[in-house]
């Protein structure tokens, strides 16, 4: 039976036939009329998360599993406000999150009634589209809230995709089940055609350049992009990107490729195409944009202008695939030569480099050691340290909240991620992200799938890594962060099997359970380092690779 909510069940009817399966749903009173739709309805699935902020980033990472919208669905008031980091990420990733907030009548808002404040357009800029729903009373009221239902779904995955509103206001009585079946909806279809062929101009433009760049920010994962870019590398385009765009020989070795010519303006290009999100790599965006006379030209399916090189040119509103095969090959690859020799020497120096124990050698053993055992893993990186390390040495795709950068959500988002795909999911995370982010734990359907690598070096490594920063006196415990906590007890508290590494040797057997040992739950292993170390070290790699010591 479902609830007598009218718009609750127009929601639900409308949900599935858009073809949302799964829902991470929170406590409350004033939802649970949703909640119980929800679990009630077979199409769905329900997961269970109290911490809204958790909640909505656990949703993200099912919304990258599964590339299919995902509801999360809060109670009123600031349960509201605690999904906002999300939406953010969700956002600049492109991802079709739902969120689905139950509120107090309109007329009760600011009137000093219990858990209320205004949600209409709180979530603001970040969603697609936000949408509140009459409780209808009449024939024209159930047309409007299909109308604005079909809005949002529609709205979530039009263009690149992104997160949606719907608030559903709800009266008392809330928990009258007496309705047998959903009604059935008019499901409004959005119909996107094949866009048409570029302008053969920017084509040959790019084409005939003398030194023609090919950059590529993050990327949702597609073997159909991944071979398109590999072929244009083949065809004598210069290709730079990153492992967060996809798998490849042009996603290695990006930033020491970048340090070794930074001096050299040999190697800046005179014709950009620029597609995806964006480059971790800071030193590469700082490089290309010495090249303030180059013609640069985004990608964007959704037509909006990011000028983050500094010299954009134009917008091609298209999907990056659409634009890229239509690329012939070049007359000269000398261009593309020179950048495929600083790549090779980035690749044959980091081939070289045997790191002592630190986050560096836990990063590079954990690499080597779970493509051996299971090449199929996916690879969650949290944002600072963790993802660059993981630039470094990881030869596939890899998934980081890049959109924001926030060091919130990521464990949350891998947890999330592992809900709902049945392969082993790696998630290599600093201490502050980890311990930010806790309550992702809190959770007792994880599985034994989901393996943690934290590296706990007692603060925000990346903070020592900033020139200058360490003459402060506030650097260690106001900046950084400095701490002593460690993961154990949360573990111990949430059924999660534990490692601790100290050494090498401790490291290399904590590595061998996070990667073949068999669990039902989730497994953590925490490396113990010092930052000013771990810091020191990430310099000296880069003075080696240009030949400084």
């Amino acid at each position: 039976m479902y609830s007598d909510k009218e718009n609750v069940n127009i929601l639900t009817a409308l949900l599935v036939g858009h073809g949302v399966r799964h829902a991470v749903v929170c406590p409350g009173s004033r939802n649970s009329a949703i909640v119980h739709n929800l679990n009630e309805c077979p199409a769905i699935n329900c997961h269970p998360v109290t911490d809204e902020r958790s909640a909505a980033f656990c949703a993200l990472g099912m919304c990258q599993a599964t590339g299919e919208p995902v509801v999360v669905c809060v109670t009123s008031g600031t349960a509201l406000l605690n999904v906002l980091p999300a939406v953010a990420e969700a956002c600049y990733q492109h991802q079709p999150l739902v969120v689905v907030s139950a509120d107090r009548p309109a007329q009760w808002i600011d009137q000093l009634d219990g858990q209320t404040l205004p949600q209409p357009g709180t979530l603001g800029r970040f969603v697609r589209k936000a949408v509140s729903l009459p409780e209808p009373r009449d024939g024209e009221e159930r047309w409007y809230c299909n109308r604005l239902v079909n809005e949002a779904l529609m709205a979530c995955r039009r263009e690149d995709g992104g997160p949606v509103h719907i608030n559903v206001p709800l009266s008392e009585p809330l928990f009258d089940y007496t309705v047998e079946s959903l009604p059935r909806e008019r499901v409004i279809s959005l119909y996107a055609p094949k866009a048409a062929p570029v302008d053969e101009a920017v084509i040959r433009d790019f084409e005939h350049a003398e030194r023609s760049m090919v950059v590529v920010g993050q990327m949702a994962e597609s073997p159909v992009l991944d071979a398109a870019l590999e072929q244009l590398s083949a065809a004598g385009y210069a290709v730079l990107r990153e492992p967060l765009s996809g798998n490849g020989r042009t996603a290695r070795c990006l930033d020491e490729a970048v340090a070794l010519v930074e001096d050299d303006d040999r190697y800046l290009p005179d014709c950009i195409l620029y597609v995806g999100d964006t480059l971790v790599s800071k030193r590469a965006r700082k490089y290309l944009r010495k090249a303030r006379h180059a013609r640069c030209w985004e990608v964007s399916p959704g037509g909006e202008p990011h000028d983050v090189l500094m010299n954009l040119t134009g917008v091609i509103q298209a999907r990056p695939e659409d634009v890229l095969t239509q690329l012939r090959e070049r007359s000269s690859h000398a261009f593309r030569d020179l950048w495929e020799a600083a790549r090779t020497m980035g690749e044959e120096h980091q081939s070289r480099f045997e790191p002592p124990y630190s986050q560096f050698l836990a990063v590079k053993r954990l690499e080597e050691m779970s493509t051996e055992d299971d090449p199929r893993a996916v690879f969650h990186y949290a944002n600072s340290t963790a993802v660059r390390l993981g630039c470094l040495y990881a030869r596939h795709y890899i998934h980081c909240n890049r959109g924001v950068n926030g060091i919130e959500g990521s464990l949350s988002t891998a947890a999330g991620y592992s809900l709902v795909n049945d392969g082993r999911v790696y998630c290599v995370i600093g201490d502050l992200s980890f311990f930010y982010d806790q309550n992702a734990l809190w959770n007792r359907n994880l599985r034994g799938n989901l393996r943690i690598l934290l590296l706990n070096n007692g603060g925000g490594g990346i903070f020592y890594q900033l020139d200058g920063l360490q003459a402060s006196g506030a650097c260690d415990d106001l900046v950084a962060g400095r701490h002593r906590t460690t993961a154990e007890g949360i573990c111990a508290g949430n059924d999660i099997t534990y490692y601790p590494a100290h050494d090498a040797t401790t490291l290399e057997v904590g590595l061998g359970a996070l990667t073949r040992g068999h669990s039902d739950r989730p497994v953590v292993l925490e490396v113990f380092t010092r930052a000013e170390q771990d810091a020191a070290l990430y310099r000296k790699y880069y003075e080696l690779l240009k030949g400084k010591i």
